[in-house]
């Protein structure tokens, strides 16, 4: 029996841990942030892979049998390679699942114009992942994604409230919907996002359905449990959570106050210096 594990480069999977935990408490989680390595969104798809792939061993070695990517960019820069080169041959009795797909999932039933936007960090934009995803299941649905670079430290430095953020809110919603006007549907493509909700809905028309992803990746979690009971089963029911950093545990403690309304417990989780893995070649 053993925990489900939840990675991030930083603090932003705690959205998709909160909402997890929201819809099914009964379970048992273990959180790793990568934060001394954080940002992931501008690293090459060689390093993000090289330190997803780092965390996920971690999680395994701590009992894990099912690992999320709660985290856009190693989703989209690692997940793949993850499921299809190294699970067989490290863990082939184990699972590593992302948030992309269960968002792509989702958006099809929620756009009418069938015109969708995507804000995310740099890495997550570059790798195309979302529009790929989107077309494998909606080839209809027309893509924009624009980059936001700013909004991760707005987040991480408590500036997201205050009225210096408007600026570079303003902005990026403004060009994406120059872009498309006929967007009605936007994806809020990494965990930082959601604390800028009021933000986002204060320059967004009324109109355009704003998606954050902790709700859809906990249906799809749960979901995906019910179509696996052999996993299913394979997971502790003890409703505790348990906190990891590779930075200071007191630094993150107080800024995971920011993500959510309680204080917790945190421990520290060493990163190992780079080996210089290179990526897989695909097949």
């Amino acid at each position: 029996m053993g925990s489900i594990g939840i990675f991030d480069s930083g603090y932003g999977g705690l959205t998709i841990l909160d909402g997890i935990r929201h819809l099914m408490p009964e379970y048992d989680y273990i959180y790793y942030g990568d934060n001394a390595r954080a940002p992931y969104g501008t690293r090459s798809f060689d390093v993000v892979y090289e330190y997803t792939l780092e965390a996920v061993q971690k999680l395994f070695a701590m009992g894990c049998p099912l690992v999320i990517l709660g985290c856009n960019t190693a989703s989209a820069k690692a997940l793949r390679t993850i499921q299809q080169h190294d699970l067989p041959l490290l863990a082939p009795d184990r699972r590593v699942l992302g948030v992309i797909r269960p968002t792509a999932e989702a958006v099809g039933a929620i756009t009418h114009s069938r015109h969708v936007g995507i804000l995310a960090t740099e890495g997550t934009i570059r790798s195309e992942s979302y529009t790929l995803e989107i077309h494998k299941l909606f080839p209809d649905i027309e893509v924009t994604g624009l980059a936001c670079p700013m909004w991760v430290p707005l987040v991480e430095n408590g500036e997201y409230a205050k009225p210096a953020a408007d600026y570079f809110v303003r902005e990026r919603i403004e060009e994406l919907l120059h872009t498309d006007p006929l967007i009605d549907t936007i994806i809020l493509g990494c965990t930082h996002y959601p604390l800028l909700i009021n933000k986002i809905r204060k320059f967004c028309p009324p109109t355009i359905e704003i998606m954050t992803q902790g709700g859809y990746i906990a249906s799809s979690l749960k979901d995906y449990l019910v179509r696996h009971p052999d996993m299913d089963a394979r997971l502790s029911r003890g409703g505790t959570v348990q906190y990891f950093t590779s930075e200071s545990p007191e630094r993150f403690g107080e800024n995971a106050s920011i993500f959510l309304s309680t204080s917790i417990k945190v421990k520290a989780l060493s990163s190992p210096p780079r080996k210089g893995v290179v990526r897989p070649a695909p097949e």
